[in-house]
This record gives C-alpha cells, structure tokens and sequence, in this order.
C-alpha cells in the first residue's frame, strides 16, 4: 500500500457551461470538500470567460479550489473525474461544453508528467480564467513550477474579457 502525502496543498481548477454553470461549481466544491482525505482550504471567486476552443458555445463560469490532501495526485484525480462523471461530464471534443471539467493545477511543488497526469496543468500559464481565480486565494509569489511566480505569469496574461461574478 502507498503512503499517503500528509497534507499536501493542491489547486483545483473548476469550471462550467452547461446546466446552470454557477450551481455546478458550488456543488463541485461542496462535493470535493467532503472527500475523505480532502480539506478545503480556500475557494476563489467565480469567473466568467469566453471558451477556449470552439465558439460555439456558452461561456464559462470558472473558480479556483485551494485544498489540503493526504491523496495521492493520481487517487485525487480518480475522484475528481468521478465527480465530473457524476455531473453529467462527457469527453465528445476537445475544449467543448460541458457540465463540469476539473483539473488539479498544483499538487504541492510537484512536477508530475504521467499518461493521464500533468502538473502543473499545462496550460495554465496561459489562462486568464485560471490565473485571476487562483492569484485570489494565493500568495503573488506562489512558485508555479516550471514556470515561475504567479505574479510574473498574471504581468503576461491579460484579464482580457475575464469578468468576475462574485466578491
């Protein structure tokens, strides 16, 4: 049996446009909190965004999940797309709609480069509806590994059409 990580910090990227997107979100993170071996420990404000991807499409609603886990990365995200799965989640096209899509950005300073795993989420640098959520509820000079603080990624990232929903 694996060990588990006592207590590692991780972010999690949530996000929405299907099925009343906000209602999605605060069930999601209700539903994550309550994992055995889960604690939350901030959540940001939501966001809304245009998709990424094809156009024809909702907007987004996305947040940003800040949690403590004793879960391995791989057990984390066997439960998250489990949740995913439960709301109704369907992979038909890239970047296209859906009920709901969670990704773990930051699993503590870990690099982790699996099949079925990346972290950091490789796209996050570049991603205004993730950046602005995630620098809400984290330090500017949180180290993003691999590509530098927080601070220096939301200086490159424009908040371009990025609006937030709530305080």
């Amino acid at each position: 049996m694996t060990a588990l990580n006592p207590g590692v910090e991780a972010y999690i990227g949530l996000g929405s446009n299907l099925d009343n997107p906000v209602e999605q979100l605060k069930q999601a993170r209700t539903e994550i909190a309550t994992l055995a071996g889960v604690a939350e420990l901030a959540f940001s404000p939501l966001y809304r965004s245009a998709p990424v991807g094809p156009q024809d499409q909702p907007d987004f609603v996305n947040a940003v999940m800040k949690i403590s886990t004793s879960l391995e990365a791989a057990e984390l995200l066997r439960q998250l797309q489990a949740i995913e799965t439960a709301h109704g989640r369907l992979r038909l096209v890239r970047w296209g709609a859906r009920t709901l899509d969670l990704d773990i950005l930051l699993y503590g300073s870990s690099i982790i480069t699996e099949a079925e795993l990346v972290v950091p989420h490789p796209e996050m640098a570049k991603r205004g509806f993730v950046l602005y959520p995630l620098a809400d509820i984290a330090p500017a000079d949180l180290p993003i590994p691999g590509f530098g603080p927080l601070a220096d990624l939301l200086t490159a990232c424009p908040q371009a059409g990025l609006q937030r929903l709530e305080p």
